[in-house]
């Protein structure tokens, strides 16, 4: 139901609007529409997560391992294929929640839940210092303009 929801923000959206990248959400229509498509989208990952995590049995590192290859999948996309970049981005956006649900469930689930029973504090900092990590790895650089 949610990614049935989902999909038809994002129909929508297009049809009133002509696109739903978020370069063009500069409007309160367009931000209207942002807004809907978000909620549904985090709804949907909060919920695929604990699905795929509890439900369908693969745990939380099982969910993080599925969530992150699919992640995976849509860099290799961004890199190697035309695929629209907005197909792309809401791909991965929509991917990045289930993904943080699961991770932060097995930081901080008890061990016989499967997870690594840290404190929320722990759980935080090793989060912060993962993100750090990130940013000081993998340097961003101004975009490329086109005269």
């Amino acid at each position: 139901m949610l990614l049935t929801l989902l999909l038809l923000s994002l129909f929508i959206w297009h049809r009133a609007l002509g696109s739903v990248s978020v370069g063009t959400v500069s409007s309160p229509k367009a931000e209207a529409y942002y807004w809907v498509t978000i909620m549904f989208s985090q709804t949907l990952g909060t919920a695929l997560g604990d699905w795929t995590a509890d439900t369908a049995g693969l745990g939380y590192a099982g969910a993080t391992i599925v969530f992150g290859a699919l992640l995976a999948l849509v860099v290799v996309a961004y890199y190697r294929t035309a695929v629209s970049r907005t197909l792309l981005f809401w791909a991965a956006f929509i991917l990045t929640r289930p993904l943080g649900a699961v991770v932060g469930d097995f930081l901080d689930k008890p061990l016989s839940a499967g997870g690594l029973a840290l404190s929320r504090y722990s759980a935080s900092a090793a989060l912060v210092a993962f993100m750090l990590t990130g940013i000081l790895l993998f340097r961003q650089h101004a975009a490329r303009t086109t005269h």
